[in-house]
């Protein structure tokens, strides 16, 4: 085992400057579009100071409603914030009611990041399932920038239906870079589709893997990111280059409730971003 490579875990953690973890921001909504059916994106205005890393996460308050943790999907170099949301609770639902103009309130940035800096000069896999394309797409912002850095990226998306796709023309746009792939599989086809149909595990025998150069990053349904792990580990990937990004129900953000505590780790502040071997056993155990 790499000890050097256990030693880079992503903990790096940016926020803005004397403001208390526990008071959000009041923040205006600055654009708000529709991606599928219950999936919408909402641009918020960043406040002054606010820096972001590939990877972390926001709490947004919908005021009179609740709080909740929200990936954040747009690049980290923009003046505003974009948060790619599946309206599927009370706070995300509300949250999908308003309009550009209406405000909401914000903490963070919170949590881990992609350890980017480690995987400069290797090849990139990332894996998503669903919506967990969003935490995924501010790395894909940090490649495209520096094309000269990366090796062989491949982006590996599966969804339910075609209905489901989120970035459409994004994906597009990707698949034509230089040295970068991206397949797209469905679990449902409907008459129009034309690509690959199954699970997105299922395109792992036809990948072009190089497994002491590439660096995973994944997102997604627990379910798919065991398997996939697993699947990975067997075609001779180090599991600490393996990482996961974890959904958990994330309250305070400051490991002070306990909501999230997985195992001895808190998702809140020592994810959302895990390496697979530090995870592992915690993460094969079965919920009841």
């Amino acid at each position: 085992m790499d000890n050097e490579l256990r030693s880079a875990a992503p903990v790096v953690r940016e926020s803005a400057p004397d403001r208390s973890p526990w008071t959000p921001a009041v923040v205006p909504i600055v654009d708000r579009r529709q991606e599928t059916g219950d999936v919408f994106t909402v641009t918020l205005a960043a406040p002054d100071g606010y820096r972001f890393r590939p990877g972390q996460f926001n709490m947004v308050t919908v005021f009179g409603v609740g709080e909740c943790a929200l990936s954040l999907a747009g690049a980290s170099d923009e003046p505003t914030l974009r948060h790619t949301v599946r309206a599927v609770g009370s706070v995300t639902r509300a949250l999908a009611r308003l309009r550009p103009g209406d405000r909401v309130g914000l903490r963070g940035p919170y949590g881990s990041s992609w350890p980017l800096d480690q995987a400069a000069g290797h090849d990139l896999l990332l894996i998503a399932g669903g919506v967990g394309l969003p935490p995924l797409r501010p790395v894909m912002y940090h490649v495209l920038q520096r094309p000269d850095v990366f090796g062989r990226v491949t982006v590996l998306y599966g969804v339910r239906s075609p209905a489901d796709i989120l970035y459409r023309d994004e994906l597009q746009q990707w698949a034509k870079q230089p040295g970068l792939k991206v397949w797209v599989i469905v679990a449902q086809a409907d008459v129009a589709w034309r690509g690959p149909v199954g699970f997105v595990t299922t395109l792992f025998p036809a990948l072009d893997l190089n497994p002491s150069t590439t660096w995973t990053f994944m997102c997604g349904p627990e379910a798919m990111m065991r398997f996939a792990a697993r699947l990975l580990e067997e075609r001779g990937v180090p599991d600490e280059r393996i990482f996961l990004s974890l959904e958990r129900n994330m309250q305070c953000t400051v490991g002070f409730c306990g909501h999230c505590q997985f195992g001895p780790e808190f998702v809140c502040m020592d994810g959302p971003v895990f390496s697979y071997w530090r995870i592992r056993h915690f993460f094969t155990i079965r919920e009841a």
